[in-house]
């Protein structure tokens, strides 16, 4: 772990965008029909930055490289983040494509989305200052796959991370085109903590044996995090085998968008703080399961006093779920 000062603890890179959140509605679309929502929440999406936001408002001093608008959306991201105190000025500004935005559809415990790419479609590996690596602890990025320009650069991209003296991180995210043409067996080669969803991970390892396929993906030092909901999660690493953790059941869910990347954000933060893995496992899950208690992946992570008591109102009254 690096000891030696930093500018930031983390730099995270990937996609920005807006979450458009319509809550309550009383059936999915048709066509040729309208229907109806009951609340709407206009918010910062991605999952980048919900985890840069997150993480920041845990206690890490962020950074974040990215690629936005010169649009009022693009106005929007960079006040949210400038909120959690997150250094934006590596994220760059284009008049070639306006900003994404996801429209999230929320009926019962399931949900529909419909995605505008805009700059996430242009958004590359130059968008990266590589020479300002040195200056962080950690590097993270998500949503490769909603980042083509730098899917195929992934390689690159870490190796010159972990030349730079950082630990790394990666969450793919899922595939919209469910074509998972990652090459993981490359990139492993520098990550230290890939995070993914048991489905994500079984479809990127064309594998139907989940923990023999984290046994074959694992090399050196990786860790590979598994996230299952309420459940917990599942890691493993040739230094420890497998561990698993218990999550947190919230029985008043708002909803449980960037509940994945808020349990990166709570790993991630105890794991560059030198925390055992099985603390960062279960601070994830604790993490994740605040993120629920609010609408949209980042507003239950206003403040650290509320964060914190949140916390331990879960780990003392909400039994960990099996």
């Amino acid at each position: 772990m690096n000891i030696t000062k930093k500018k930031w603890d983390i730099i995270v890179a990937g996609e920005l965008n807006i979450d458009i959140i319509l809550n309550g509605i009383h059936s999915f679309p048709e066509i040729g029909k309208d229907i109806q929502a009951d609340q709407f929440s206009f918010v910062l999406g991605s999952s980048s930055a919900i985890f840069a936001s997150n993480i920041a408002s845990l206690g890490a001093k962020a950074a974040f490289c990215g690629l936005i608008g010169e649009d009022y959306f693009g106005d929007y991201i960079l006040e949210k983040l400038k909120e959690r105190e997150i250094d934006t000025s590596m994220v760059i500004r284009t008049d070639k494509s306006h900003t994404g935005i996801t429209f999230i559809l929320n009926y019962d415990n399931d949900r529909a989305s419909v995605t505008y790419h805009g700059t996430m479609a242009l958004s590359s590996i130059d968008m990266i200052p590589f020479r300002r690596l040195k200056n962080a602890k950690h590097f993270h990025l998500s949503s490769c796959f909603l980042l083509p320009k730098v899917l195929n650069r992934l390689p690159e991209i870490y190796q010159k991370a972990k030349k730079a003296g950082l630990t790394t991180s990666l969450d793919p995210q899922w595939d919209p085109h469910e074509k998972w043409n990652l090459d993981l067996p490359a990139v492993m080669e520098y990550i230290d903590v890939l995070f993914l969803t048991e489905p994500e991970f079984l479809s990127i390892t064309k594998s139907t044996d989940t923990r023999a396929s984290m046994k074959k993906t694992c090399i050196g030092n990786n860790i590979i995090v598994l996230k299952q909901g309420i459940l917990g999660s599942t890691l493993f690493s040739k230094q420890t085998g497998f561990i698993q953790t218990k999550g947190y059941l919230n029985p008043n869910i708002a909803d449980a968008i960037g509940a994945g990347d808020s349990f990166n954000a709570g790993f991630i933060f105890k794991f560059i703080n030198g925390a055992e893995l099985a603390e960062c496992q279960d601070f994830g899950s604790l993490a994740g399961a605040v993120s629920t208690t609010r609408t949209g992946g980042t507003a239950a992570f206003n403040d650290p006093e509320e964060i914190s008591k949140t916390m331990m109102e879960f780990k003392k009254n909400i039994r960990p779920s099996f």
